[in-house]
């Protein structure tokens, strides 16, 4: 199943890839490589070793350790990921009116690490990933940050850029005026439960957004259109549930450049792999 998906992968971003320069190895060849260790849970340099590769997978020649390490970070090979990125998010699996849901999963790492950029919160080390998940078979915005870093901070700058309109579901944490006027900016009605559910607002300004989000949360259809909020829970329990999914960030995924790839890389695997369910299940 997994060379499966990696090799719908690798077609992908073959198809996207155009070879205007006369370097030895293509980026589809350095993605091809990366994702080879990716999807097997394996660092880089496992993967430059033709031995770890069967006859009908293996390039014809494969780069060094050293030369993953300086294409994996170059402007080039980050459009090309975008580009695979933004084609899969225009394939829509979940027919339904514009609802979005954010929320962070945490990527833990051990104590111990001396990663300098991962962070301590509440007694755990890591990174987490901050998401914006609709219907798409990748989220609609994402980054990821050090686990110290505010979800709030961190879901302002995702609103930013967040296109279309509609409404956005968040848990309780999101309820605060910034993120509400933020949403509105950019064309969404977010709803959160409100903080402090048995306080009354006060006589303080509040955003007229935050007080419409809580009252169509007091209705009949906003708290059944709040239940959709479960699909973002349920994108991320899809995202650790496969071979080959988002596992426990390994020791030699350390520094968040390497975290962030890893983590893309992880969100194309499972939108390959939701596809290729849909697909099973269409046909059956």
């Amino acid at each position: 199943m997994e060379r499966e998906l990696w090799k719908s992968l690798c077609r992908l971003a073959g198809a996207l890839y155009n070879r205007s320069s006369a370097t030895r190895y293509g980026d589809d060849v350095i993605c091809a490589v990366y994702w080879w260790a990716v999807i097997h849970d394996r660092p880089v340099s496992w993967a430059c070793q033709s031995e770890n590769w069967p006859v009908e997978r293996k390039p014809q020649a494969l780069p060094s350790q050293p030369t993953m390490s300086r294409r994996l970070r170059t402007l080039a090979l980050e459009r090309l990921l975008a580009e695979v990125e933004q084609t899969l998010l225009g394939l829509v699996v979940i027919a339904a009116p514009r609802v979005l849901a954010i929320d962070g999963k945490a990527l833990p790492v051990g104590r111990p690490s001396k990663d300098a950029d991962a962070a301590c919160c509440r007694g755990v080390k890591g990174y987490k990933l901050h998401a914006v998940w609709g219907g798409s078979l990748v989220p609609q915005a994402w980054t990821v940050a050090p686990l110290n870093v505010s979800e709030r901070r961190v879901a302002r700058e995702l609103l930013a850029d967040l296109p279309g309109s509609g409404h956005l579901l968040g848990d309780r944490q999101y309820d605060v005026n910034y993120l509400y006027e933020a949403a509105a900016r950019s064309g969404y009605q977010l709803l959160a439960p409100q903080q402090r559910p048995s306080d009354m607002l006060g006589h303080r300004r509040h955003s007229p957004y935050r007080i419409r989000g809580l009252q169509l949360l007091q209705s009949a259809a906003g708290k059944q259109l709040y239940r959709q909020r479960r699909r973002i829970e349920h994108r991320f329990a899809q995202l650790t549930s496969f071979v080959g999914g988002l596992a426990p960030l390994p020791f030699w995924v350390r520094r968040l450049h390497r975290v962030k790839l890893w983590v893309q890389s992880k969100l194309l695997f499972n939108a390959m792999h939701q596809l290729k369910c849909a697909k099973l299940y269409a046909g059956s």
